[in-house]
C-alpha cells in the first residue's frame, strides 16, 4: 500500500516561498528593531538599559500593570517579562507594589526614570514615523494595508494556537 502525496502547483510553490519569506522578514524585523533602540541609547550614552527593556518600558507607558497582563496582551514571554521587570525595579525605572486582592501579584508602572525611557523611545518612533510618512513608498495607505495583512496572520496563527485540529 503506498500513500501519495498531492504534488504541489507553481502556485502553491510559490506562495509557500512568499510566506517563508514573510516568516523572515517579520523576524529580522524584530531583531532590527531591538538594534535600532540599541543605537539610539548608545548614542545618547544610556548603556544601563537593553533594547528589550526600553521597548517594554514604552509598551507599559502610563498603565499600572501586572507581568501576566503583559503576558497576554502577547508582548513578551513569561520568563523573559518576570526577569526584565525585576531588572528594571533594581535598576529604579519602575514601581511594584503587591495586588491588595491577590498578593501574589505585583504590578508595576514607571517612575520618573523609566519615563525618561518612555519619551526617548517615543520621540525615535515619532521620528521613524515622520519619515516613513513622507516616503512615498511607504506612505499612509501602504502602511495601512500592511498592518492589516499583520493583524491577518496574527489571527490566522491565534487561531492555529487555540484550535488545533
Amino acid at each position: 500500500m503506498s500513500i501519495h502525496q498531492p504534488v504541489p502547483s507553481e502556485l502553491q510553490r510559490n506562495y509557500l516561498k512568499d510566506y517563508l519569506e514573510s516568516l523572515s522578514l517579520v523576524e529580522r524585523l524584530h531583531r532590527l528593531l531591538l538594534d535600532v533602540i540599541k543605537d539610539e541609547f548608545e548614542r545618547l550614552g544610556v548603556l544601563e538599559i537593553n533594547a528589550v527593556q526600553a521597548l517594554l518600558l514604552f509598551n507599559i507607558a502610563d498603565n499600572e500593570v501586572t507581568a501576566g497582563e503583559l503576558r497576554s496582551r502577547g508582548y513578551y514571554q513569561g520568563s523573559n517579562v518576570s526577569y526584565n521587570l525585576k531588572k528594571l525595579v533594581d535598576m529604579g525605572f519602575m514601581h511594584h507594589q503587591r495586588c491588595e486582592i491577590d498578593r501574589r501579584s505585583v504590578r508595576v508602572r514607571l517612575t520618573d526614570k523609566g519615563r525618561d525611557v518612555h519619551r526617548v523611545v517615543a520621540d525615535l518612533f515619532q521620528r521613524h514615523s515622520d519619515l516613513l510618512k513622507s516616503d512615498l513608498k511607504v506612505g499612509e495607505d501602504r502602511i495601512e494595508e500592511f498592518n492589516a495583512s499583520l493583524g491577518q496572520i496574527e489571527r490566522f496563527w491565534s487561531d492555529q494556537i487555540r484550535y488545533i485540529y
